[in-house]
C-alpha cells in the first residue's frame, strides 16, 4: 500500500469517527426538528382548512397570520444553515473524481470514503430540502390569507348602506344616542351605590387624591412650569435660535397630557365607572392627545412662519387657520367617541350613518376653507413676487399634488356619505385631516431639526439652508411612508410583509442580493476606500517625499496605490458580501463586447491613462507641449490629464492623444535647457566687437551654465542688419522667459554704451516715369480750372506753395523702362 492511500484510509477513519460522535447529538438534534415539523404540518393542515372555509373573522384570521409567519421565518433561516459546510463536502466529492460507470472498479477505500461524504452530504442537504418546500408552503398560507381579508375589506369599503339624508332614519338615531348615553349614566350611578365602590374609595382616598391633585396642577400650570423650564435652559446658550422654544412647546403638550392620564388613572381607580365607561374612559388620553397636538402644530406652523403649500400661515389669517386645525382635532376625536359607542351599544347602521355625517360634512367644509385660504395666499404671493413668486409657489410639486388630491378625497366625502357609502366616505375624509396634520408636522419637525444643527455647527438661521436640512427632509419623508400607509388604511401585516420581502432580497443567477449582502459591501467597500485614501495621503505627503524619487514618480506611485487599493476593496466586499458572481460571466462578456465598441474612446483613453502612470513619459510638474497646448502637467487621472497653461487656465487632453500624438517634453528627467537670443547690428559695425559683448552678457547672468559654456553665433547678413544669436544652457527651463528678457535688457545697455546701433527695416521708392506722372497732374488741373472758370480765381494760398514733405518731382531720380511700373526691390 502506498503513503498515498494510507493517507486516505486515516482520512477515512477519522471521518467515521467523527460521525459516530455525532451521531447522539444529531439524533436529539433531528428529534426536536421532527417535533416542530410536526407542529408545523398541524398548523398548515389548520390553516388551510380556514383557508376553505372562510369564515373566520378577520381577527382570527390575523392570529393565524402570525403564528404562520412565525413558522416562515424560521424556514427562512434554516434554508441558508450549513451552506458553507455543504459547499465542503461537494468540494470534497469532486475532488474524487467522477464516480465509476457500469462495470468499472474503484478503489475499495476511495469508494468507502466517497459513500461516507455522499452520506454526509445528503444529511445536510435534506433539512435545507424541507425547511425550502415548508417556507413555500407557509408564504403560500399567508398570501391566501392575505388576499381574503384584502377582498374582505375591499367588499365593506364599497358596501352601500342607509342614506343619512332620509328623515325616517332622524328619530331612531336620537333614541340610539340617548339609550347609550343613559346606560353610561347608569352605569356609573349603580357604581357610585354600590358599597364596594365606597370601601374602595375610602381604601384608596389618599392616592386617588394625590392622583387628582397632580393631574390638576400639570393641566393649569403645565404651560407655565414649561416657559420656567425654557428660561433655565436657555442659560444654556442657544438663545435666539428657536431650539429651546420648540422644547418649551413640546413641554406644553407633554405636562397636560401626563396631567389627563392621572386623573384618567384616578378615576379608574376609583371604581366609579362601569364598563361602558371605563372603555371611553381608556380613549381619554388619546383624545387628548389629539387635541394638544392640533393645537401644538398651528401654534408651531405661525409662530415659525413655515412656508408650506398644506396650511396657510400668513399674518392675516392665522387666527382663523389655527381655529380650522383646532376643529379639526375636535372632529377626529367626536369620530373616535361615536365609533367607540358603537362597539360598546351595537348602534344600528342606520344610526352610525346619522351620526356620522354632519361630522364628515364638517371636516369636509374645514379642508374646502383651508384650500380657499391657502389659494388666496399663493396668489398674493405670485402678485407680490412676480414670476419668481410663481416659481417658488410651484417648487414643491409633490406637496402641491398631494394637496389638490386631499381636498378633492374631502370634497368627494360628503357626497359619498350621502349615497350611503360611510365607510368609503369616512375612508377618504378622515385620512385626509391626518395626512395634513403628519405632513405639516413635518415641516415643523425639519425646522426644529435644522435649527438644531445650526445651534451645534454655530451657523445660526443659514442651517436651515443648507443640504443637511435638504437630507433630513428626505429622511424624514421616507419614515412617513409606513405612517401614511397605516393612515391610509394599510395593515401592519402588509408592511411586515413588504419589509421581509425587501430583507429576503432576489435571486441573480445563483446569488441572492439582499439589503444585508449590500449594505455589507458597502460598509466594507468604505472601510477599505478609506484604508486606501489613508495610505496615499501617507505616501504623498510623509514617506515619498522623504525618498529620492521625483515628483512625477511619487504621484504616480500614490495614484496606482489607490486604483489598487480601490480594486481590493471591491474584491474583499464582493467576497464579505458572499456575492458569487461567476454566473453573471457570460453578462459580463457581452458588456465586455459593448464596451469596446462602443466606448472604445475611454477604454482607450483609460489604457492610455495606465501606461502613463506606469511608463511614464509625461510626469506631474513636467513642462510639454502637445497639439499646439503649452503648459505644466497638474494631475493624471485614468481618463485624461489636466495641463495648465502659462494662462492660468486648465486645458483637459485625453490620455490617448499623450500616447499616439507627438509631445514635447521640456523638463523630463531635468530642467537643464537651451535658451536662445537673436539680436541683430547695423552694417558697418565690428562683429568681433560684438560677440565679445555678446558673450559677456550670456556668462554674465546666473542661470547660465559655464559647461558646457554659452556660444555665440553669427547667423549671417541679413536684409536690414547682421544677424546674431547667443546659444546657452540654463539650469532650469522654466525660467527660459526671464532669463531671455535679462539678457535684452543687458545688451541694449552695453549696446547704447558702445555706440552698436540695432537697425531697423528700411526701404528706399525709386519712381521710374516721373513724367509721365506730372502730365497727368497737369492734365488733372487744367480739367478743374475748366470747371471752375465762371466763377471768380480763388486766391492763392501760401500754405500750399510748397510742402516741406512733398519731394520735387525734378530733383527724383528716374529709372523708367517703358512699361510705367515701380520697381520696389531696385534698391534697399
Amino acid at each position: 500500500m502506498t503513503s498515498a492511500m494510507r493517507v486516505v484510509v486515516k482520512c477515512l477513519a477519522g471521518l467515521v469517527l467523527l460521525i459516530s460522535l455525532a451521531i447522539p447529538a444529531m439524533a436529539q438534534l433531528d428529534a426536536r426538528s421532527k417535533a416542530y415539523y410536526e407542529d408545523w404540518l398541524r398548523t398548515a393542515n389548520r390553516a388551510e382548512n380556514v383557508i376553505d372555509a372562510s369564515r373566520a373573522s378577520n381577527i382570527a384570521l390575523e392570529q393565524l397570520r402570525s403564528e404562520l409567519t412565525a413558522f416562515r421565518q424560521t424556514f427562512q433561516t434554516k434554508r441558508g444553515e450549513n451552506g458553507e459546510r455543504i459547499q465542503t463536502l461537494q468540494g470534497q466529492v469532486d475532488a474524487l473524481g467522477a464516480a465509476p460507470g457500469e462495470g468499472e472498479e474503484e478503489p475499495e477505500d476511495i469508494a468507502q470514503l466517497r459513500a461516507a461524504l455522499t452520506q454526509q452530504l445528503n444529511q445536510l442537504k435534506v433539512p435545507r430540502i424541507v425547511a425550502e418546500e415548508a417556507y413555500s408552503r407557509a408564504d403560500g398560507l399567508i398570501n391566501e390569507i392575505d388576499k381574503i381579508v384584502r377582498e374582505r375589506l375591499t367588499k365593506r369599503l364599497f358596501e352601500r348602506g342607509t342614506s343619512p339624508l332620509n328623515p325616517e332614519h332622524w328619530p331612531g338615531a336620537l333614541r340610539d344616542l340617548v339609550h347609550a348615553s343613559r346606560a353610561v349614566g347608569n352605569e356609573t350611578l349603580s357604581q357610585l351605590r354600590n358599597d364596594t365602590t365606597s370601601e374602595r374609595i375610602s381604601g384608596d382616598l389618599v392616592g386617588i387624591l394625590g392622583l387628582l391633585l397632580i393631574g390638576l396642577l400639570l393641566i393649569l400650570r403645565g404651560r407655565h412650569w414649561a416657559h420656567r423650564a425654557g428660561d433655565y435652559l436657555r442659560r444654556y446658550g442657544a438663545r435666539g435660535s428657536g431650539v429651546w422654544t420648540f422644547v418649551v412647546s413640546l413641554l406644553q403638550v407633554l405636562l397636560p397630557l401626563i396631567g389627563v392620564i392621572f386623573l384618567c388613572a384616578a378615576v379608574d381607580v376609583s371604581g366609579i365607572l362601569g364598563v361602558r365607561g371605563s372603555i371611553l374612559l381608556g380613549s381619554v388620553p388619546a383624545w387628548a392627545f389629539i387635541m394638544l397636538s392640533f393645537h401644538w402644530l398651528g401654534e408651531q406652523l405661525y409662530a415659525n412662519q413655515i412656508e408650506n403649500d398644506l396650511l396657510p400661515v400668513q399674518e392675516g389669517n392665522h387666527a382663523e387657520t389655527r381655529f380650522l386645525i383646532d376643529m379639526m382635532a375636535v372632529i377626529l376625536v367626536a369620530q373616535d367617541l361615536f365609533a367607540t359607542i358603537e362597539q360598546i351599544q351595537n348602534i344600528p347602521d342606520k344610526s352610525s350613518a346619522v351620526y356620522a355625517f354632519p361630522l364628515i360634512t364638517c371636516a369636509a367644509l374645514i379642508l374646502l376653507r383651508l384650500h380657499r385660504i391657502g389659494a388666496k395666499q399663493r396668489q398674493a404671493q405670485t402678485d407680490e413676487d412676480g414670476e419668481e413668486g410663481a416659481i417658488a409657489a410651484g417648487a414643491n410639486r409633490v406637496i402641491a399634488v398631494v394637496r389638490r388630491v386631499i381636498y378633492l378625497l374631502g370634497f368627494a366625502g360628503p357626497v359619498l356619505a350621502a349615497l350611503g357609502y360611510l365607510n368609503a366616505a369616512e375612508a377618504v375624509m378622515y385620512p385626509s385631516m391626518v395626512t395634513l396634520a403628519m405632513l405639516a408636522g413635518l415641516f415643523v419637525l425639519q425646522s426644529f431639526l435644522a435649527d438644531l444643527y445650526g445651534f451645534v455647527s454655530r451657523k445660526g438661521a443659514a442651517a436651515r439652508d443648507s443640504l443637511f436640512t435638504a437630507l433630513i427632509g428626505f429622511a424624514l419623508a421616507l419614515l412617513a411612508l409606513p405612517l401614511l400607509a397605516l393612515i391610509w388604511g394599510a395593515r401592519v401585516a402588509d408592511l411586515t410583509e413588504l419589509w421581509s420581502n425587501f430583507l429576503e432580497g432576489f435571486q441573480v443567477g445563483d446569488t441572492r442580493i439582499s439589503p444585508t449582502a449590500f449594505i455589507t459591501f458597502v460598509a466594507v467597500f468604505a472601510i477599505g476606500y478609506g484604508l486606501t485614501r489613508l495610505v496615499q495621503g501617507s505616501l504623498r505627503n510623509t514617506l515619498l517625499p522623504k525618498t529620492r524619487i521625483d515628483v512625477g514618480g511619487q504621484n504616480a506611485i500614490a495614484s496606482g496605490m489607490g486604483y489598487v487599493g480601490i480594486f481590493l476593496a471591491a474584491l474583499v466586499a464582493i467576497s464579505m458580501a458572499g456575492l458569487d458572481l461567476s454566473s453573471l460571466a457570460i453578462v459580463a462578456g457581452a458588456l465586455s463586447v459593448g464596451i469596446g465598441f462602443g466606448l472604445q474612446t475611454i477604454v482607450s483613453n483609460f489604457v492610455s491613462g495606465i501606461i502613463l502612470l506606469v511608463e511614464r513619459p509625461v510626469s506631474k510638474g513636467d513642462w510639454i507641449e502637445v497639439g499646439g497646448l503649452m503648459g505644466y502637467v497638474r494631475d493624471i487621472s485614468v481618463r485624461s490629464t489636466r495641463i495648465e497653461t502659462f494662462d492660468r487656465t486648465d486645458v483637459i487632453v485625453p490620455n490617448s492623444d499623450l500616447i499616439t500624438g507627438t509631445v514635447t517634453n521640456y523638463t523630463r528627467g531635468n530642467t537643464v535647457g537651451r535658451v536662445i537670443v537673436p539680436v541683430g547690428v547695423g552694417y558697418g559695425t565690428d562683429p568681433r566687437k560684438v560677440e565679445a559683448i555678446l558673450t559677456e552678457v550670456a556668462k554674465a547672468h546666473p542661470m547660465v551654465l559655464m559647461n558646457p559654456p554659452p556660444s555665440v553665433v553669427f547667423q549671417g547678413f541679413g536684409a536690414d542688419s547682421l544677424d546674431f544669436e547667443i546659444r546657452a544652457i540654463l539650469r532650469d527651463v522654466n525660467w527660459v522667459l526671464s532669463v531671455k528678457s535679462d539678457m535684452n535688457y543687458d545688451i541694449a545697455r552695453r549696446f547704447d554704451e558702445a555706440g552698436i546701433e540695432i537697425p531697423f527695416a528700411q526701404r528706399d521708392i525709386w519712381i521710374r516715369n516721373p513724367e509721365a506722372l506730372a502730365s497727368g497732374i497737369n492734365d488733372a488741373a487744367s480739367e478743374t480750372a475748366d470747371t471752375a472758370r465762371p466763377s471768380a480765381p480763388a486766391a492763392p494760398d501760401p500754405a500750399r506753395k510748397q510742402r516741406p514733405d512733398t519731394p520735387d518731382l525734378d530733383d527724383l531720380s528716374s529709372g523708367d523702362d517703358g512699361n510705367g511700373t515701380e520697381d520696389g526691390d531696385a534698391d534697399r
